[in-house]
């Protein structure tokens, strides 16, 4: 056992952090077959059904983050949690001992990535977004090497421990092999017309979801299509509201799609939040964007990352409070302006870094030889 590769994964609590996670340890599977790989997620988190369901175990931690205003007497109980967490996080290091740990943000893995610098394990961490999280500037100081996917970071980041790589996306994106009509097609459209794909995170997006509700005529009477996934949660009482609008073949409603690679070729402009994993496979696809970041995230960091794209003409922005009056109109006039898609696709398709995955696990990879 002495030799046998083992590595530790640790983060989670959205696909934004899941995606890259399982990405990496993809990676360094197709890289070393024989590695043994442990996720350490959060309880009552999707990554608890998300990692199992990508074919890898997962442990799970009591913690959770802080509740606003920090000085709430309930984070009494935060810390409580947190600090069984590393205990616990230290008996699975112990355990399993891994050459190296790898943390993609979220709440598990302060506490797993904390315990294994105390355990004399090298570390290396993900950061996705242009603003970097607590979790990953507190762990900052403790990890070997920052992988980030945006300039500047150095901000938040020793400058000597930063590596441009990128965020490991779906492969079955960026790999889809589909052609634009047979994807249209297969979403019962026409071929002929231009589409616009609407998305707001397998959840949904709220604001995104009443734009829609809010310009059905404009919708139909623009001889333009649409793909929207509404989200689960919204889903049954969108229906509901479209009950009266059902002659609208024009406007495919789903709660949830399943191949976004087909959906993203066969849209010639998508809405969508700016989740840095989104915005990633925005990047090496390069497709035409219009970016509503939502503002229930901390220190609002969809914003920035929609904003670092915006400086450099790669996409189109709508605040997420102007939404509800701007974003289908933006998007009816955008769809139609040939020069202005061919523009924003060449825009952003430069800012793409491919094989990121394949880079992080090389680093990671690495570590473990040191560890060695």
């Amino acid at each position: 056992m002495d030799n046998e590769l083992r590595i530790v994964i640790s983060g989670g609590g959205t696909g934004g952090h899941i995606f890259p996670a399982v990405s990496i340890a993809n990676a360094i599977k197709a890289k070393r077959p024989e590695a043994k790989i442990l996720f350490v997620g959060a309880l009552g988190r999707m990554e608890m059904q998300r990692v199992p369901a990508a074919g890898y175990e997962i442990k799970g931690l009591p913690v959770r983050g802080l509740i606003r205003p920090l000085w709430s007497p309930k984070n009494i109980g935060v810390l409580i949690d947190y600090l069984k967490s590393k205990g616990m996080a230290k008996k699975i290091i112990k355990d399993f001992k891994p050459m190296a740990a790898v943390g993609v943000g979220g709440y598990a893995s302060g506490a797993t990535l904390d315990a294994a610098h105390a355990l004399g394990i090298p570390s290396l961490i993900q950061e996705q977004n242009s603003y970097a999280g607590k979790t990953n500037k507190m762990l900052s100081t403790k990890a070997d090497k920052i992988c980030v996917a945006y300039d500047g970071m150095e901000r938040f980041f020793p400058a000597d421990k930063i590596m441009m790589t990128g965020n490991p996306v779906r492969q079955n994106i960026v790999n889809a092999e589909i052609s634009h009509e047979d994807a249209v097609k297969q979403f019962g459209l026409d071929p002929e017309k231009k589409t616009i794909l609407i998305v707001g995170g397998s959840l949904g997006a709220r604001t995104v979801n009443e734009s829609v509700l809010a310009h059905l005529k404009e919708i139909k009477e623009s001889g333009v299509q649409f793909i929207w996934q509404t989200g689960k949660y919204y889903h049954e009482s969108i229906m509901q509201k479209m009950a009266s609008h059902n002659d609208m073949p024009m406007l495919k409603v789903m709660d949830f799609i399943s191949d976004m690679g087909a959906a993203y070729k066969a849209a010639d402009l998508v809405i969508s939040r700016a989740g840095a994993s989104s915005i990633s496979e925005f990047c090496l696809i390069g497709k035409p964007v219009i970016l509503v970041p939502s503002p229930n995230v901390a220190e609002d960091h969809q914003t920035k990352n929609a904003m670092a794209l915006v400086e450099k003409d790669a996409a189109l922005m709508v605040k997420d409070v102007e939404a509800k009056d701007k974003v289908i109109k933006l998007a009816l006039t955008t769809v139609g302006d040939a020069a202005k898609l061919e523009s924003l696709a060449t825009n952003v398709k430069k800012l793409g870094l491919p094989h990121s995955a394949d880079i992080i696990a090389d680093e990671v990879l690495k570590l473990a030889e040191n560890k060695k």
